[in-house]
């Protein structure tokens, strides 16, 4: 290769004085020398020579078995970027034009994130070179230094805002001489830590974070109470493409880059971004039961291919989702980011549509159902998801596992989403505690009310069942293949003096808060008995009736017995049979009306 020519001058082109000493002056002739080869020419050539300081490459040290991925647990991501989580140390090594000297040098980095970085915002971060690192701060110092090389230990603090950065380098000379930028070609992704205690998103228990952060398949559950069922989901949060889509997803949404350090703003965004109902989200709803242009809820038991089709579409929403599919991609981005989340199925699910904390059922004068009053509904069963975090914006107590779910079914503040909801404060009656807890909270433990109308228009309460909803709520075992139910997190005890005082707590702050007020004896109970594991398909239920009697006196009613198909949703489809019987009872008797083989389980979708 070509090198530098050095040419002195002869003493014929010296001048008039022939006689005088050659200069000491030396041209310099460069062929396509390198820059570096250059610079190191000059160096051992003129030493005292100060050459500006310049970065030439920067090492980020992110092989998925290096020391960063290792330590801040993102080894099971695809590819070999940095990605990292907040709130802990990580190494970078660069190289230099020449050896860097604290006496007469500078140097910072900067990263940024978002379309517009603002350090204001923390989207724009400076970090300083220092000698020492102290926590909850973003810096940088150099811990090894070899001629031209120097590794650098960067420290964040745990309420950096999460996403992917772009890296620069910044040096300068103490004198104040012209900045030259180095600007990396690779970029570093931070998330969520819950491996640090300062992190909201912290988890104390081992095996916890290896089941809710790091655990790339599950179970869901599905069914009635009576016959659970369970379907394998692949979350796949590491496979390649899905921490991109992840990304995309909060790059989509409406959220400012500087709202990606709170926990409870990302998981709330994330509710309404991953249904497309109002803002073009990930998937499509569809209880029609046509799923003749899309793919069938049933057919999925992945996120990965959801995700992946989301994203190469640049945003195109993917067709078709409901309550298990929604929940298992949300289970996948959450954790994904760093988030500790976890698939949850509550059997016996109401949808209260009106925010009055009950379950209501509208009848007129005759007994007849009110349908275009009925619009509450007792689904079979419906998923949602629980995320882990600290509540700082609640009262304390109110941390740990809050309920969130993307399952578009009523809107909050005007956008279908819900959550994150205390599961404290749901399971005792706090419902003014935010996000959405009044409506998680009558998914759970609202009482079913029946409601007469008067002559005269208004309404009567005529009946209540206090343990219609909310059963066996369900998750996934930490570590086993095994169904936690995990119901006594959500409520207390059915029929507990705990429990209702939960139950009138909530309605206090519901469109209906006199309805435990109202004054009516209810000494006749009533009690549906299903024989066996209940209903299956093609063959006949038996179920029986048991009227009670607890008063003293003697009692005499109606009872109004209707048996309809209903999908796992709670809609209605239709009557198969309606009957009204008069009934007597003695003080204190108990009376049974035995059904046998007259119900035959339809082979529609339950």
């Amino acid at each position: 290769m070509p090198g530098e020519r050095l040419t002195v001058r002869g003493d014929s082109e010296v001048g008039r004085f022939p006689g005088a000493a050659p200069p000491t002056r030396v041209e310099l002739t460069i062929h396509k020398e390198d820059e570096k080869k250059q610079e190191e020419g000059l160096t051992s050539l003129f030493p005292f020579t100060e050459l500006k300081l310049s970065v030439r490459s920067v090492d980020l040290l992110s092989s998925k078995t290096g020391q960063n991925r290792l330590e801040h647990h993102t080894e099971l991501y695809h590819g070999d970027e940095l990605i990292i989580r907040r709130g802990q140390t990580f190494q970078m090594e660069m190289e230099l034009n020449r050896p860097f000297s604290s006496d007469t040098d500078k140097m910072h980095l900067d990263l940024k994130t978002g379309p517009l970085p603002m350090v204001s915002k923390g989207t724009h971060v400076i970090i300083p070179l220092v000698d020492h690192l102290e926590d909850e701060r973003w810096e940088a110092k150099i811990v090894e230094q070899n001629d031209n090389k120097i590794k650098l230990s960067v420290n964040s603090p745990a309420g950096a805002v999460i996403g992917l950065y772009g890296l620069s380098v910044t040096t300068r000379s103490l004198k104040g001489d012209a900045t030259t930028t180095y600007k990396s070609p690779a970029n570093i992704v931070l998330l969520f830590n819950p491996w640090c205690e300062e992190d909201t998103v912290f988890m104390d228990d081992e095996e916890e974070r290896k089941e809710y952060v790091l655990n790339d398949t599950g179970r869901i559950y599905y069914g009635t109470e009576k016959q659970i069922g369970a379907r394998t989901w692949n979350f796949g949060q590491f496979h390649e493409g899905i921490l991109e889509a992840c990304l995309f997803l909060l790059e989509k949404s409406d959220m400012p880059p500087s709202g990606r350090g709170d926990p409870i703003n990302v998981v709330r965004v994330l509710s309404a971004m991953i249904n497309a109902q109002d803002d073009f989200g990930v998937l499509v709803g569809n209880w029609s039961g046509d799923y003749s242009d899309g793919v069938s809820p049933a057919a999925w038991s992945s996120s990965v291919e959801i995700l992946r089709k989301y994203h190469a579409s640049d945003g195109t929403p993917v067709s078709y989702g409901q309550c298990w599919v929604f929940s298992g991609v949300t289970t996948t981005v959450l954790r994904c980011l760093g988030i500790p989340a976890r698939s949850v199925t509550n059997f016996q699910s109401a949808h209260d549509t009106d925010v009055s904390l009950t379950t209501d059922v509208y009848f007129d004068e005759n007994m007849d159902p009110l349908d275009y009053l009925n619009s509450d509904s007792v689904w079979n069963f419906h998923v949602w998801n629980d995320c882990w975090m600290a509540r700082p914006d609640l009262p304390p107590g109110n941390g740990g596992w809050q309920a969130v779910d993307s399952t578009p079914q009523e809107t909050s503040q005007g956008i279908f989403r819900c959550g994150p909801a205390s599961i404290n404060a749901i399971r005792s009656g706090q419902v003014y505690l935010k996000h959405d807890t009044p409506f998680v909270f009558a998914e759970v433990n609202s009482d079913k009310i029946y409601w007469q109308r008067n002559l005269d228009g208004t309404f009567s309460k005529i009946h209540s069942e206090k343990k219609a909803v909310g059963h066996c709520i369900s998750t996934k075992a930490v570590g086993s293949e095994e169904r936690a139910d995990i119901t006594h997190l959500y409520k207390h005890p059915e029929g507990s003096e705990e429990e209702r005082i939960s139950v009138e707590t909530a309605s206090r702050y519901g469109s209906k808060p006199e309805v435990y007020s109202m004054a009516r004896a209810e000494d006749v109970c009533v009690e549906v008995r299903m024989e066996g594991e209940g209903p299956k398909m093609g063959a006949d239920a038996k179920l029986s009736i048991v009227l009670k009697n607890l008063s003293s006196e003697p009692r005499r009613t109606v009872l109004h017995s209707q048996v309809a198909v209903m999908y796992y949703t709670g809609v209605l489809r239709g009557a198969i049979k309606k009957e009204e019987m008069p009934v007597e009872l003695l003080p204190e008797e108990a009376g049974c009306i035995h059904y046998n083989h007259w119900i035959h389980m339809l082979g529609i979708l339950a």
